[in-house]
């Protein structure tokens, strides 16, 4: 048996409460820990202070880390303990319950060391753990790039808001935090960074010559999954496995700065009509429309869409940014790992809303026929599309800004679509009290892509062709320090082994 004082790290890094937070994050750096115990006056353990907890703090606050103020203000407290002597198999189930990565250890009431949940993986091996269908609220891999707290209706890339960075950056700005980790904050830094990108817009010749049979075959979002496959074998993407960090990057900077032009040049073929190649003079936003319409777009146009291409960029471990983590950890290419993640959003429970959302707009179309279209459909329990979130269990942000962006553009179809969001709402509360069913991010998302010009069959497409940077910035995570995710499955069919039958 090996008990938690075999496995423990000693000595504890610890603090006391009311010491400021950020000279407890220092020590963590200095000392290269991902947790400090919290202790009393007496010496006794009154909470933990972990990496995930020092990073939810700064979103919060959304200031320098000089300004987060004491431990006590941010620990997690009370602080469960456990003893050396219990054995790692037993000290794994309850971290696994409880949802905690680590605990403090004590012996006869004195803490000795610090265990984590990932000490204790390594060593021991109880058997698939049982979980939630779907993996619904387990934790499955630590990240960098993102976190979505539903229930505050708040969502951030990296350290920063996700709706703060969609109302004061650019496309361009976004993606470089997510490939690189910082923001521009210079104007030489963001002329680096787009000079980086801006040749890796152009359409391959290798998919320019397939194109026409590619745009045939099927929607955008289905040709993009053939179209991108053929760029990344013609450029030449190797495994992430076989390659450093520095090609992996330029491998992710080129599907993110690709994906738009192959999406636009797919739908554009389809209708018959010429190839419009990007501008160098124009910014990601504007070059998208550009691209898309054959028109330079107006800046109130450019800066809508804009808005709603960097609300999009990453959502935490969603269904495709999942999937294309998983594709990463078999080692495979950038390329594979992307188209991976475009067939998860092609999907209409993922990506496929924001024209269906718009599509319940046409249903109903006038205010006066809203209970009617509306009523029975929630009477049978059938989803109301742009409405209600897996995760937000308040307003989605995204939707409270896009509506917000879609009342700067005006007209008969943002009046119409407001006057539907409040009426549903009235009736998702009289008919199921307590939900908290609200408009998601697809409800205005769709109101503000048709007040563009975006043709409704480029919603799903115009979603992939920003959120390709976050699934961009996942692979490198996983690829950085990569485990293969290889999770077990509990059989349920006939007892096995059975004689197998002869052909009679």
């Amino acid at each position: 048996m090996t008990t938690i004082e075999q496995i423990m790290s000693t000595p504890v890094v610890t603090a006391t409460e009311h010491e400021a937070l950020a000279g407890v994050i220092e020590r963590m750096h200095d000392r290269r820990v991902g947790s400090v115990v919290v202790i009393d006056d007496a010496g006794a353990v009154c909470g933990v202070i972990t990496e995930r907890d020092v990073l939810r703090q700064a979103a919060a606050r959304r200031a320098d880390l000089v300004d987060l103020g004491d431990v006590a203000h941010t620990m997690t407290s009370p602080a469960d303990v456990i003893d050396t002597a219990l054995d790692a198999t037993a000290a794994l189930r309850i971290m696994r319950e409880r949802g905690y990565r680590h605990m403090p250890v004590v012996h006869d009431g004195e803490l000795v060391g610090v265990v984590s949940l990932r000490d204790l993986m390594r060593i021991t091996d109880l058997g698939p753990a049982e979980v939630p269908r779907g993996l619904k609220g387990v934790v499955v891999a630590d990240t960098e790039v993102g976190d979505v707290r539903g229930a505050e209706g708040f969502y951030h890339y990296r350290q920063y808001s996700a709706v703060e960075l969609a109302t004061q950056r650019s496309l361009g700005d976004v993606m470089q935090l997510m490939i690189d980790g910082a923001l521009p904050v210079t104007t030489a830094e963001r002329d680096a960074f787009q000079a980086e990108v801006r040749p890796l817009r152009r359409l391959p010749d290798a998919v320019r010559a397939v194109l026409p049979a590619i745009a045939a075959a099927g929607q955008p979002l289905d040709g993009l999954r053939t179209a991108l496959s053929y760029a990344a074998a013609a450029r030449g993407c190797r495994p992430v496995l076989d390659i450093d960090a520095a090609e992996r990057r330029a491998d992710c900077l080129f599907a993110s700065a690709v994906t738009p032009t192959i999406l636009c040049a797919l739908h554009r073929t389809a209708h018959g009509l010429d190839v419009v190649e990007p501008r160098d003079d124009l910014d990601d936003e504007a070059n998208y429309l550009w691209m898309l319409t054959g028109s330079e777009p107006s800046a109130e146009y450019a800066r809508a869409v804009g808005t709603y291409l960097v609300s999009t960029v990453d959502h935490g471990f969603n269904a495709s940014t999942f999937t294309a983590r998983v594709v990463t950890s078999t080692g495979a290419d950038v390329g594979a790992a992307v188209v991976a993640g475009v067939g998860a959003l092609s999907g209409p429970l993922h990506g496929g809303a924001p024209s269906r959302a718009l599509a319940l707009l046409d249903e109903i179309g006038t205010p006066d026929r809203i209970d009617a279209v509306v009523r029975p459909l929630i009477e049978r329990g059938d989803k109301i599309m742009g409405f209600g979130h897996a995760v937000y269990r308040t307003d989605d942000p995204r939707s409270l800004m896009l509506r917000e962006v879609a009342r700067g553009l005006g007209g008969p179809l943002v009046a119409f679509a407001e006057a539907t969001e409040a009426r549903v709402i009235e009736l998702l509360e009289e008919l199921k009290p307590g939900r908290g069913l609200r408009t998601n991010v697809e409800f205005y998302a769709g109101v503000v892509m048709e007040r563009c010009g975006v043709p409704r069959e480029m919603f799903t497409p115009t979603f992939a062709s920003s959120r390709v940077i976050g699934w961009c910035a996942n692979i490198l995570e996983q690829a950085a320090d990569n485990k293969i995710i290889r999770p077990s499955a509990r059989y349920m069919g006939p007892t096995p082994p059975q004689p197998v039958p002869s052909i009679v």
